[in-house]
Protein backbone atom coordinates (compact mmCIF):
# COMPACT_ATOMS: atom_id res chain seq x y z
CA UNK A 1 0.00 0.00 0.00
CA UNK A 2 0.77 3.83 -1.00
CA UNK A 3 2.17 6.24 1.95
CA UNK A 4 1.06 9.59 1.70
CA UNK A 5 4.02 11.05 0.06
CA UNK A 6 3.20 8.25 -3.38
CA UNK A 7 0.11 10.83 -3.42
CA UNK A 8 1.46 14.31 -2.93
CA UNK A 9 4.34 13.76 -5.59
CA UNK A 10 1.44 12.84 -7.86
CA UNK A 11 -1.38 15.50 -6.44
CA UNK A 12 1.57 18.14 -5.83
CA UNK A 13 2.64 19.09 -2.90
CA UNK A 14 2.45 22.49 -0.34
CA UNK A 15 -1.79 23.11 0.36
CA UNK A 16 -3.71 26.45 -0.16
CA UNK A 17 -2.69 28.86 3.08
CA UNK A 18 -4.70 31.60 4.59
CA UNK A 19 -3.17 33.73 6.93
CA UNK A 20 -4.64 33.62 10.44
CA UNK A 21 -5.61 37.33 10.02
CA UNK A 22 -7.54 36.99 7.13
CA UNK A 23 -11.28 37.11 7.05
CA UNK A 24 -13.48 34.43 6.60
CA UNK A 25 -14.51 35.95 3.23
CA UNK A 26 -11.05 35.48 2.48
CA UNK A 27 -10.56 32.03 2.94
CA UNK A 28 -13.72 30.63 1.35
CA UNK A 29 -12.67 33.19 -2.03
CA UNK A 30 -8.92 30.91 -1.08
CA UNK A 31 -11.17 27.56 -1.85
CA UNK A 32 -13.22 28.73 -4.49
CA UNK A 33 -10.37 30.38 -6.85
CA UNK A 34 -8.32 27.37 -6.06
CA UNK A 35 -11.33 24.75 -6.04
CA UNK A 36 -10.99 23.15 -2.86
CA UNK A 37 -12.54 22.11 0.05
CA UNK A 38 -10.49 23.37 2.74
CA UNK A 39 -7.66 25.82 3.38
CA UNK A 40 -4.85 25.66 6.18
CA UNK A 41 -4.24 28.08 8.14
CA UNK A 42 -0.41 27.96 9.54
CA UNK A 43 1.33 29.27 12.63
CA UNK A 44 4.38 31.67 12.56
CA UNK A 45 6.55 28.39 12.99
CA UNK A 46 5.07 26.98 10.09
CA UNK A 47 3.16 24.31 12.05
CA UNK A 48 -1.09 24.27 10.97
CA UNK A 49 -2.92 26.10 13.78
CA UNK A 50 -6.08 25.21 12.21
CA UNK A 51 -8.15 24.11 9.01
CA UNK A 52 -11.10 25.66 7.56
CA UNK A 53 -13.77 23.46 5.68
CA UNK A 54 -16.93 23.93 3.29
CA UNK A 55 -18.26 22.42 6.72
CA UNK A 56 -17.57 25.27 8.67
CA UNK A 57 -18.99 27.43 6.17
CA UNK A 58 -21.94 25.62 6.25
CA UNK A 59 -22.00 25.82 10.33
CA UNK A 60 -21.65 29.56 10.34
CA UNK A 61 -24.40 29.74 7.72
CA UNK A 62 -26.59 27.32 10.13
CA UNK A 63 -25.74 29.43 13.00
CA UNK A 64 -26.87 32.50 11.24
CA UNK A 65 -23.31 34.15 10.89
CA UNK A 66 -22.66 35.54 7.59
CA UNK A 67 -20.63 38.57 7.75
CA UNK A 68 -17.40 36.87 6.32
CA UNK A 69 -15.97 40.13 5.67
CA UNK A 70 -16.19 41.01 8.94
CA UNK A 71 -15.28 37.76 10.76
CA UNK A 72 -11.94 36.80 11.30
CA UNK A 73 -11.02 32.95 10.38
CA UNK A 74 -8.64 32.58 13.32
CA UNK A 75 -12.03 32.35 15.49
CA UNK A 76 -14.03 30.20 13.21
CA UNK A 77 -10.91 27.66 12.00
CA UNK A 78 -11.34 24.06 12.95
CA UNK A 79 -8.15 23.74 15.60
CA UNK A 80 -8.53 20.08 16.97
CA UNK A 81 -6.94 18.60 13.77
CA UNK A 82 -4.69 15.29 13.28
CA UNK A 83 -1.76 15.76 11.20
CA UNK A 84 -0.29 12.94 8.97
CA UNK A 85 3.36 12.00 8.49
CA UNK A 86 4.57 11.67 4.58
CA UNK A 87 5.08 7.84 5.54
CA UNK A 88 1.94 7.13 6.96
CA UNK A 89 0.07 4.59 4.45
CA UNK A 90 -2.77 5.15 2.86
CA UNK A 91 -5.31 2.29 4.09
CA UNK A 92 -4.51 3.56 7.49
CA UNK A 93 -5.09 7.10 7.30
CA UNK A 94 -8.12 5.95 5.21
CA UNK A 95 -9.35 4.09 8.16
CA UNK A 96 -8.98 7.26 10.53
CA UNK A 97 -10.32 9.95 8.55
CA UNK A 98 -13.88 7.37 8.44
CA UNK A 99 -13.49 6.27 11.72
CA UNK A 100 -13.02 10.33 13.32
CA UNK A 101 -15.02 11.80 10.32
CA UNK A 102 -13.18 14.09 8.71
CA UNK A 103 -12.39 14.78 5.51
CA UNK A 104 -8.88 16.65 5.24
CA UNK A 105 -5.68 16.01 7.00
CA UNK A 106 -2.52 18.41 6.71
CA UNK A 107 1.17 16.59 6.38
CA UNK A 108 4.06 18.05 7.82
CA UNK A 109 7.45 16.85 7.65
CA UNK A 110 10.06 18.34 9.92
CA UNK A 111 7.39 20.63 11.86
CA UNK A 112 6.06 22.06 8.15
CA UNK A 113 3.33 21.86 5.98
CA UNK A 114 4.20 19.65 3.39
CA UNK A 115 1.10 18.96 1.64
CA UNK A 116 -3.33 18.40 2.39
CA UNK A 117 -5.07 14.96 1.84
CA UNK A 118 -8.36 14.65 1.25
CA UNK A 119 -10.42 11.41 1.90
CA UNK A 120 -11.07 11.62 -1.56
CA UNK A 121 -7.01 11.49 -2.81
CA UNK A 122 -7.34 8.29 -0.58
CA UNK A 123 -10.42 6.83 -1.96
CA UNK A 124 -8.81 7.32 -5.85
CA UNK A 125 -5.54 5.79 -4.21
CA UNK A 126 -7.41 2.96 -2.89
CA UNK A 127 -9.75 2.15 -6.05
CA UNK A 128 -6.47 1.87 -8.41
CA UNK A 129 -4.88 -0.01 -6.29
CA UNK A 130 -8.13 -2.29 -6.40
CA UNK A 131 -8.02 -2.29 -10.11
CA UNK A 132 -3.96 -3.23 -10.23
CA UNK A 133 -4.76 -6.01 -8.28
CA UNK A 134 -7.72 -7.16 -10.36
CA UNK A 135 -5.47 -7.25 -13.60
CA UNK A 136 -2.67 -9.60 -11.54
CA UNK A 137 -5.43 -11.72 -10.77
CA UNK A 138 -6.78 -12.01 -14.39
CA UNK A 139 -3.38 -12.24 -15.58
CA UNK A 140 -2.57 -15.24 -13.53
CA UNK A 141 -5.82 -17.21 -14.27
CA UNK A 142 -5.59 -16.61 -18.11
CA UNK A 143 -1.81 -18.00 -18.15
Amino acid sequence: MKALTELLENKGMGAVTVPESASVATAIRAMYESRVGSVLIPSASGMPAGIFTERDVMRLCAEGKTDFEHMAVKDYMTTNIILGKPEDRVHEVLILMTEKRFRHMPVVKDEQIVGLISIGDLVKAKLEETAQEAQVLREYITS
